[in-house]
């Protein structure tokens, strides 16, 4: 019954993150505490996102725009192998409560950056990397801050989901890394990201065929309501 949950949820996470190009971790962060505990959890979660974001490049690779994803990768990498390093001195029990916080303040973030958007450049991209990139090391997903920040660039629709996933494989792909150095990753969370990763790269190309039907203010609701779930959820098992 494990199994099965797990890969139902992926693949619904792997469509939600295809039609949106966030969502993906948000939803399957809960049930990867409740199934494996949160230090177990979030290796797992990062394998799988590669994969899942795999998906999303593979199905926009045309729209791409590198120079966009070059100019986030250049500082959000090395930034996201910083906050994996201090992930791993986390004490026990803290990192639950972190992961559901941390959901629940990006909804009323997420808002103000959709009130306030301007056109960026790359500079800001490089910029704005460093920090996305250290939370993206310590927490599960930073997708909520990267949707604005990259459609604030002027990325729209497959252009944006194909380069919003192109960054985000080069921070997980550096997160990952950092775990296997730390002795972080054993060959079952390396088998268990891949078995959800699969899932998620599955609804990746699901996703792709209902991403021009939704509508902006479709997208706030489901993001701030998974935001508000998955927050809510992980503080439940942080306290009990």
């Amino acid at each position: 019954m494990d199994l099965l949950l797990l890969l139902a949820c992926g693949l619904f996470a792997g469509t939600l993150g295809g039609i949106v190009g966030t969502g993906s971790s948000l939803v399957m962060m809960p049930v990867l505490v409740v199934l494996f505990g949160p230090r177990q959890a979030i290796p797992i979660m990062a394998i799988a996102a590669i994969l899942g974001n795999l998906g999303r490049v593979l199905a926009w690779r045309r729209a791409i725009d590198w120079r966009a994803c070059g100019a986030f990768c250049a500082t959000a990498v090395p930034g996201a192998m910083l906050g994996a390093r201090l992930l791993l001195t986390i004490p026990p029990g803290v990192a639950e409560g972190a992961l559901g916080l941390f959901f629940l303040s990006l909804i009323p973030v997420r808002r103000w950056l959709a009130r306030h958007q301007r056109r960026i450049a790359l500079r800001h991209l490089m910029l704005l990397g460093a920090p996305l990139g250290v939370l993206t090391g310590v927490v599960a997903s930073t997708g909520p801050l990267t949707v604005p920040l990259f459609t604030a660039y002027g990325l729209d629709r497959g252009a944006f989901l194909g380069t919003e996933a192109a960054a985000s494989i080069g921070m997980y792909l550096a997160k990952v890394g950092t775990f296997q150095a730390f002795g972080a990753l054993s060959p079952l969370v390396l088998a268990q990201g891949v078995g959800v990763g699969l899932t998620l790269m599955a609804g990746s190309f699901v996703g792709r065929y209902v991403v021009l039907k939704l509508s902006e203010q479709t997208y706030r609701a489901l993001i701030d309501g998974l935001m508000a779930c998955s927050g809510l959820s992980l503080l439940w098992v942080a306290l009990r």
